[in-house]
């Protein structure tokens, strides 16, 4: 019996674990969230760039 932790030692490891659990979720849901965020803020960026492109190369072909 020396080798097992009192239940309160127990009690408060799960705990620990939960909470360290809860913490890996939410940063993986972070993550990914910014990762979608980039993603579709890279979308908006290269239309706005080709965009740009087709403008500048009309105002040169009137030119």
């Amino acid at each position: 019996m020396a080798d097992t932790p009192p239940n309160d030692a127990t009690a408060r490891i799960d705990r620990a674990l939960e909470r360290i659990e809860a913490a890996a979720a939410a940063r993986a849901f972070a993550s990914e969230r910014l990762a979608r965020r980039h993603a579709v803020l890279r979308g908006r960026i290269e239309e706005a760039v080709a965009a740009l492109d087709n403008l500048i190369a009309r105002e040169e072909r009137q030119d």
